[in-house]
């Protein structure tokens, strides 16, 4: 009986996740239409995008995000962005140099008057914080701290996938529209509302369900349908079909041309995402490269072994019968 009890509780629980999956939840992540070239066994990140990518993080993404976890001496690591085979040891690559000494970071050491002064950064530093402590990073953000970028394709359902989809997630700028929640009095302005349309809303990628009715967006929150979350406190519609996703507080920051790419690609929406989502999968898994190429000499040399440990095992017991 008691047995009974706790499948029957068991069973509730999972039905009451899986309508509550259902009601809010997020779209699935989907990697691009090429995919992603570091997957697969012998997968490799793609240099020219994991430079590409560092670029969008340090002009749009380092303003708010750190990546504490990361030195500058790591862009010039074998795989890295800005590997170079003539300067085996990152710290004396001059490129290497070159970036970090665009950045200013606090000196760790007092001066003669006993100050800390801010000085450019070195190859060993690590990435600079754009705050000081997270108290700062609240008060700056609407008491919300921007994540560590350093591992977030390590700590987000979807790696790679889920930072391109969001960041070239938000919608458009049509199924936006201002309603006027209270008139304008003498002694107070018109209260205006932004709202979603959500007959507009174009998620795409296997989503075929159409929705009805507005979505509530307040101010300081952005609505996102890769964000996990739950959209039905503020659907006006249907609570069983509400869109898919949920509010952040980081804005859409990706607009075409924002970024001006050295190498002359053209800076759309869907590049700069792909850019940047590589790069930080590089960063959460800096050594990937070398891990699988060690790991696939590996097994080639593990796949010999057996082969002669077989004929080695039939040589010796050939006149046993067993």
């Amino acid at each position: 009986m008691k047995a009974f009890r706790i499948l029957t509780a068991g069973l509730a629980g999972l039905m009451i996740a899986a309508s509550a999956h259902a009601a809010g939840g997020a779209a699935h992540p989907h990697a691009p239409e090429e995919g992603w070239p570091f997957e697969g066994v012998t997968g490799q990140f793609d240099q020219a995008s994991l430079q590409r990518g560092y670029q969008v993080y340090q002009e749009v993404c380092s303003s708010c995000h750190s990546m504490k976890l990361l030195s500058y001496r790591n862009l010039g690591d074998p795989g890295g962005p800005f590997y170079d085979p003539d300067y085996p040891n990152p710290n004396d690559n001059p490129f290497v140099k070159a970036l970090a000494a665009q950045n200013e970071i606090l000196s760790p050491t007092p001066n003669e008057a006993g100050d800390y002064d801010f000085r450019p950064a070195t190859p060993a530093d690590r990435f600079r914080s754009p705050y000081p402590n997270d108290n700062a990073a609240r008060a700056a953000n609407g008491g919300a701290v921007p994540p560590d970028l350093s591992v977030i394709t390590k700590a987000r359902h979807g790696g790679a996938s889920y930072v391109y989809s969001l960041l070239a997630g938000y919608p458009d700028d049509e199924v936006f529209k201002e309603r006027v929640v209270t008139e304008a009095t003498d002694d107070a302005p018109a209260e205006v509302q932004t709202v979603i349309d959500t007959s507009k809303l174009h998620i795409g990628h296997g989503d075929d369900h159409h929705y009805e009715g507005y979505l509530i967006q307040n101010v300081g929150q952005y609505y996102n349908p890769y964000m996990p979350g739950d959209t039905v406190p503020q659907f006006e519609g249907d609570p069983r079909h509400a869109p898919p996703g949920g509010f952040l507080a980081m804005p859409p920051q990706l607009v075409p041309g924002r970024v001006e790419y050295s190498d002359g690609t053209e800076a759309t929406i869907e590049q700069m995402s792909y850019d940047v989502a590589q790069f930080l999968a590089w960063a959460g898994e800096p050594k990937q490269g070398n891990r699988r190429s060690l790991g696939l000499a590996v097994m080639v040399y593990l796949g010999i072994l057996a082969i002669l440990l077989w004929f080695s095992y039939k040589r010796i017991w050939r006149n046993v019968e067993h």
